[in-house]
């Protein structure tokens, strides 16, 4: 059995793990490169497999840099289905959508400014078509349920806790022809070894891989906390925030009230580059909590994004995905709507109404790294202001105009114009969806059988390496950051 890093590997898009055995392959993922100066060429490239050839692809979450080349993979020759959870199955059905419209109208910009040139048409990577025929492979599944997904394959969806849908996968696989034997009834615990290594413990038929997927920050509002697992043979974890502490949840919510209210007081408005599913609601979630308590009132709230206004209804539909204080105050009518005052802009021109708006809005807009979306009209008519401010609230990749903004550029280019940054730049990183060091190392921490080794994905590549080392260090197991298109023999 072989495992292929095609991406996902010392940065953090574009995830994708090719498990070949005798008789199947299976991907798990199939991201999209964003950020990335050569980010684009990569999507663009033919996959470094036969589509056709795949019998299933396991999907972990709906988020682009993990789902984005799902159309592109079935227009190219894929027929097998697509497992996710159920509210990744309907995440999928507005991500993947409006992620083609964006391509259609970025082809057709581009068109029109070769055919000026003389030059030859460009088609998008993939259209609303293509994705419309992807998402008829998607089959919607429940966690903890142990489904056969190709010959001598299983595999279970645990809760990663990232946002709505996120799942951590347990993969068994048996190339002897056995039955695999997926269940252990080993008990939940920690390593017990004074140097906080693994106990060995006896392994099961088959092996069993462990993907991580996008893991959640413990105590972030909405969804539940990561899922811990007990064993496995080879793990593949993710490292983002790797080599870094959020903030406290407490500490982080006072630092964003502060931003907010410093602000507004000043006569501002302030901008929220946001991530549709998942960093919106989780937004909306504590702007609500503020109002309640009395700490920011009368606030403007604008959701300019019919995407996350979707996004925000399908979390409504999965209550399952909960934790225990969304459901109270579901309950009691007091999210998504409460004493904010809440306006979703759905057209082009309502979107174009705010930024009439001298002071005083909350503007929360897609997309989240500042790549694409609304949220770039609403920086070029305030990022030069000093009264303003721009509260980025997740992690922005490497060659990113986010990234830009928050390594302090004096100016940045929008719609082909220099724009200056003068507004006040805030970054509150214990906002964001995915676990830091620690919180990796605790997941870590809870596996009671020893692993052959771990690769180290999702992660900028200083990152990656230093979070190899300290696993290393913690847990005296091999870890290895994989390099892209590296195949490893399991």
């Amino acid at each position: 059995m072989k495992i292929q890093f095609i991406g996902g590997v010392r940065s953090v898009t574009g995830s994708s793990y090719l498990i070949t055995t005798d008789t199947a392959k299976v991907l798990v993922d199939c991201g999209m490169f964003q950020g990335m100066n050569d980010g684009e060429k990569r999507n663009l490239r033919p996959f470094p497999f036969k589509p056709s050839e795949i019998d299933a692809l396991l999907l972990t979450h709906s988020h682009i840099d993990h789902s984005g080349l799902i159309p592109k993979l079935v227009k190219d020759g894929f027929k097998g289905k697509i497992f996710a959870t159920r509210a990744t199955a309907d995440l999928c059905g507005i991500l993947l959508l409006d992620s083609a419209h964006i391509h259609e109208r970025d082809a057709e910009w581009e068109t029109r400014k070769r055919l000026r040139k003389g030059r030859k048409a460009v088609p998008p990577l993939y259209n609303i078509a293509d994705a419309a025929e992807s998402l008829s492979h998607i089959e919607g599944i429940d966690y903890d349920v142990i489904l056969k997904v190709a010959p001598n394959m299983e595999v279970r969806f645990k809760d990663a806790g990232h946002i709505l849908g996120s799942a951590i996968l347990e993969l068994w696989v048996n190339e002897s022809g056995k039955k695999v034997n997926p269940v252990r009834s080993l008990p939940l615990r920690k390593p017990s070894a004074p140097n906080g290594s693994f106990p060995l413990t006896e392994a099961s038929n088959g092996v069993k891989i462990v993907f991580s997927g996008d893991l959640g920050h413990k105590g972030t509002p909405i969804v539940k906390d990561p899922t811990y697992i007990s064993d496995a043979d080879y793990i593949l974890i993710e490292s983002t925030y790797g080599n870094r502490q959020h903030k406290g949840m407490k500490e982080t919510i006072e630092e964003f009230a502060g931003a907010i209210g410093e602000t507004l007081r000043k006569g501002g408005n302030v901008i929220i580059p946001s991530f549709a599913v998942g960093r919106t609601q989780d937004i909306l979630y504590i702007l609500n909590q503020l109002s309640r308590e009395g700490r920011l009132n009368n606030l403007n709230v604008f959701i300019d994004s019919p995407l996350a206004t979707n996004a925000t209804r399908v979390f409504l539909k999965h209550p399952e995905c909960f934790d225990k204080e969304t459901m109270e105050l579901i309950t009691k009518g007091q999210f998504p709507k409460g004493t904010p005052i809440l306006k979703f802009s759905e057209t082009p021109e309502e979107s174009m109404s705010i930024n009439r708006i001298r002071s005083g809005a909350i503007i929360i807009a897609s997309s989240g790294m500042c790549e694409a979306g609304r949220v770039r009209h609403h920086l070029k008519h305030n990022l030069w202001r000093e009264e303003c401010s721009i509260i980025f609230v997740g992690f922005q990749a490497q060659g990113t105009l986010g990234r830009q903004i928050v390594d302090g550029a004096k100016t940045v280019k929008l719609f082909g114009e220099v724009v200056a940054v003068r507004s006040r730049v805030y970054t509150i990183g214990g906002l964001s969806a995915h676990a830091d060091k620690n919180g990796l190392m605790d997941w870590l921490t809870h596996f009671n059988v020893k692993p052959k080794k771990i690769f180290v994905v999702h992660g900028e590549e200083k990152t990656s390496i230093d979070f190899a080392q300290s696993v290393h260090e913690r847990f005296l197991v091999d870890a290895h950051v994989p390099k892209p298109m590296e195949e490893v023999s399991l």
